[in-house]
């Protein structure tokens, strides 16, 4: 039997060892989902909402122990664990409320005895190949609005957070979804490329953008749905008129939540000249209070690099950026002790001759360049093969639009950063990816229009 063993990357020691698929197993669970999908399809959309309502009830009732188990296979630290469950039942309120509106059948047109109309039918069988730094979020992102909507699901959670992708089962299963139309395949890149093999009506994939790519080409003659949700090198612009202290604790957290590995992170930050040194200052000032430590103590806030291959990269960008004249100002290095520990890095003078201002970080490491205004900094912000988000600091509303107008993301921040609203589309341009989860267009996604043309007797 094929196994896969579970390590805490906060302290390197094993966690567990579970069953994991091969290809025969992926196969097999692949045409049980396709003979099983009609009948889920053709249940009454109430059923299917009972069941994700019941979902919720379990992570509600189950919260800390979920808890408890990502941040042990993760890292992350024990209140951001806690935030990601409680921000998930948000958004399985959105997914719950909105299905029903905006799956109806529509009538456009009906004159002279003819009618059009529009309906709308599930994909049939998704797999969904889903991240580790946000599981729960990402993971349920494609779950829950593919269920809702009638498809069956494989679902292939990271290596590294597969015990909450066997949580999301377990209480899929006590919520009433049946076996075949839910289904966890566990193992590494193997597995998903078996996951590839397979008949399937759409792939949601979030990841690299190298994964992607590879992904992409696997599939380009197929013509299934495909969405690529891939990272991005998000910049923010702090403006002249901004409150400089207020700007940099902001940006802060937002640069150092989830010990920097969120594809929304702030990863590079353009300040202008006038306010520049007070920015690097209380910037500097505010990441030398996150306390790095055990993720499970309550008061700690940079946790575990939950990739040990990620060290490797941190450490270049910051070799790199040291070489070609950066000015350090805290962190640069791995933290001592036994897991996967990095200190929150901070440089300034930085330039974009550097890897640390090119390819993404995802780790607690973070580069401050001055700029002259407004123009250079669109211009710098705009020089980067990613697009997924971009933010100003300003109290002048105007200057903010005028400035993110020319910014090319698919997720745009006034005064604020790293947010993501189920309301909201999440997308991105360029080598960010393609396709979009969330909002009505995150439902309308798992499923096809299907036009009807009916002329009366």
């Amino acid at each position: 039997m094929n196994t896969l063993t579970i390590t805490n990357p906060a302290t390197g020691e094993r966690i567990s060892e579970v069953p994991a698929d091969d290809a025969a197993s992926v196969a097999a669970k692949a045409r049980r989902a396709r003979a099983a999908q009609p009948a889920w399809a053709a249940r009454p959309i109430a059923e299917r909402k009972a069941c994700i309502e019941r979902f919720r009830e379990g992570v509600v009732r189950d919260l800390e122990a979920l808890a408890t188990t990502m941040t042990r296979e993760t890292g992350k630290p024990i209140k951001m664990s806690r935030n990601e469950l409680n921000g998930l039942l948000g958004r399985l309120d959105f997914f719950v409320g909105m299905v029903e509106p905006v799956t109806a059948s529509e009538t456009v047109f009906d004159e002279g005895g003819m009618q059009e109309r529009i309906e709308h039918v599930p994909l049939g069988v998704i797999g969904n190949i889903s991240a580790w730094n946000y599981p729960w979020f990402v993971g349920c992102n494609v779950i829950v609005p593919a269920l809702l909507t009638g498809n069956a699901v494989l679902y292939k959670p990271s290596e590294y957070a597969t015990l909450t992708g066997l949580e999301i089962e377990r209480l899929l299963r006590e919520a009433g979804v049946p076996a075949e139309i839910f289904a966890t395949l566990v193992g590494g890149g193997e597995v998903g490329a078996a996951l590839l093999e397979q008949k399937i009506d759409g792939l949601f994939f979030t990841g690299s953008y190298a994964t992607g790519a590879r992904i992409a080409k696997a599939v380009g003659s197929r013509f299934m749905k495909l969405q690529l949700e891939l990272g991005g090198k998000d910049p923010t612009y702090v403006c002249d008129d901004a409150d400089p202290r207020a700007a940099a604790e902001s940006l802060a957290d937002g640069a150092m939540y989830n010990t920097g590995q969120s594809c929304c992170s702030v990863e590079r930050i353009y300040v202008h000249e006038k306010i520049h040194d007070a920015f690097v200052a209380a910037f500097v000032e505010t990441v030398k209070g996150f306390k790095a430590g055990d993720p499970m103590n309550e008061d700690t806030y940079i946790g575990a690099i939950t990739r040990a291959p990620q060290l490797d990269v941190l450490d270049a960008q910051v070799a790199d950026a040291k070489a070609k004249g950066a000015v350090l100002h805290t962190g640069g290095h791995r933290l001592p002790g036994p897991g996967n520990g990095y200190a929150a890095t901070v440089f300034s003078q930085v330039n974009h001759d550097m890897e640390l201002m090119k390819e993404e970080s995802f780790g607690p490491v973070i580069g401050i360049q001055k700029v002259s205004g407004d123009q250079e900094a669109v211009k710098l912000m705009n020089d980067t093969r990613y697009g997924l988000t971009a933010g100003v600091y300003t109290p002048d509303g105007a200057r903010a639009h005028r400035i993110l107008s020319h910014v090319n993301a698919g997720s745009l921040y006034w005064n604020c950063c790293d947010r993501v609203s189920p309301r909201l589309p999440w997308s991105g341009f360029g080598d960010s990816g393609i396709g979009l989860t969330l909002s009505t267009y995150g439902i309308e996604a798992f499923t096809r229009p299907r036009a009807w043309h009916l002329r009366k007797p």
